[in-house]
């Protein structure tokens, strides 16, 4: 029964963590010309493992047809961006990164991260498998590898030479059905001294804040630091240090280095993992109780749309993140709720979103049509969202946030 059991550790999944429903892959945006032709639907049912507690979905879908032609570019949010940059100084300051080392950067996208290396003429190489992502970080000057990453692309740059000083990742960890074959190829490819850093949405705040849009086909795993550290252990890697981020509603940075590295392990690894297992993350019970915390939030965003709609209100949507189709489709949120929704991504814009069939347009078509209500989809963003559209408040729009629970400000 391939896909029903753990990815990492090899057990029968049992236990469901939730059931969202048939949804379309979330990245998939569909030309006009092509809205009646017919459309995959899979089943986003999730499920975690009763041994290792990793948070996982079936693969249906395989990342060579979801990452060929890819709807994500880092750089279209200056919030990341700046976060980026960050990463960079400290990474500089902290770590001696610098013209004599090399910063792999796994799911590379483009560019967004090793531009503020270069400009700091270290070297770095980027891995991207999606062909018009990398194209762009290729065009600002940034070598990049248009493959997917595991133990044997590791194995060929290992042989070229190419070890890293720095390998990362950010929010690519959820991307690999084969997690395994991604550490081990991490292994490889670090030199003995080097470091690994990798960015993920934590399991804990998913659960805590209700998180429920962040999962979709694209991403085969959820993660606790827990269930992380019991991975890079049987990989012969130590996580020496973690931090919590504010991005995409909460996440981890872990630090890790080869076991026989003499780099002392800091109190913050330990301290989270006994926060974690006090919030329940070694209790199957927390996990089986999440799926009716979603249906609560589901009636709540449903009665506050159709409230604002029986008074003869507009809605329209901010963005056409992932997040927002997992959100819409098992809503069931279309357009007799939602007009239209805006990004700033020129990709998206003239598509419609999968399954909903909302259109996209330029965020200029806002103050064109001048919405009573904007539905503000990426909400990890929504400071950033709403500082951008200030101006609705000159005709008493207003914003609606959907997770954790429903706000209107």
């Amino acid at each position: 029964m391939k896909g029903y059991y753990c990815r990492f550790c090899g057990e029968l999944l049992t236990q469901s963590f939730v059931d969202l429903g048939m949804s379309p892959l979330s990245n998939s945006y569909i030309k006009p010309d092509l809205a009646h032709a017919k459309e995959s639907f899979y089943p986003l049912h999730v499920h975690v493992c009763e041994h290792c507690y990793l948070v996982q979905l079936e693969e249906f879908e395989t990342p060579d047809n979801i990452f060929q032609d890819y709807a994500y570019f880092s750089s279209y949010s200056e919030s990341w961006l700046q976060h980026a940059e960050r990463y960079v100084n400290k990474m500089t300051s902290e770590y001696q990164i610098n013209r004599n080392s090399l910063v792999v950067e796994i799911a590379s996208n483009d560019g967004y991260l090793l531009q503020y290396f270069n400009k700091n003429e270290v070297p770095v190489l980027g891995i991207e498998p999606a062909k018009n992502v990398s194209k762009v970080a290729i065009d600002k000057g940034i070598p990049t590898i248009t493959e997917f990453f595991g133990k044997n692309l590791a194995l060929q740059l290992r042989e070229q030479g190419r070890q890293a000083d720095l390998v990362l990742g950010n929010n690519v960890l959820a991307h690999v059905p084969s997690v395994n074959d991604f550490v081990a190829g991490m292994k490889v490819l670090l030199k003995s001294s080097g470091i690994i850093t990798l960015e993920f949405p934590h399991l804990l705040k998913l659960i805590e804040q209700i998180q429920f849009d962040t999962i979709y086909h694209e991403h085969f795993s959820y993660f606790s630091l827990t269930t992380v550290d019991k991975i890079f252990r049987a990989h012969g890697l130590r996580v020496f240090d973690v931090e919590e981020i504010t991005t995409h509603g909460g996440s981890l940075r872990v630090y890790a280095k080869h076991e026989g590295d003499n780099r002392p392990i800091k109190h913050s690894v330990q301290e989270l993992l006994i926060r974690e297992e006090s919030a329940g993350l070694l209790n199957i019970e927390t996990y089986a109780k999440f799926g009716e915390q979603v249906k609560r939030v589901k009636r709540e965003l449903l009665t506050c749309l159709i409230q604002v709609k029986d008074e003869g209100k507009s809605i329209v949507g901010y963005g056409a993140p992932a997040k927002g189709n997992t959100l819409l489709n098992y809503c069931g949120i279309a357009r007799d709720f939602i007009e239209y929704t805006v990004d700033r991504n020129p990709y998206k814009q003239g598509t419609l979103l999968p399954g909903t069939h909302i259109p996209i347009y330029d965020p200029a078509q806002i103050k064109l049509t001048r919405p009573d209500y904007v539905l503000i989809l990426p909400w990890n963003l929504k400071e950033e969202i709403m500082d951008q559209l200030s101006f609705i408040r000159n005709w008493s729009g207003k914003f609606i946030i959907p997770i954790p629970n429903v706000l209107v400000v």
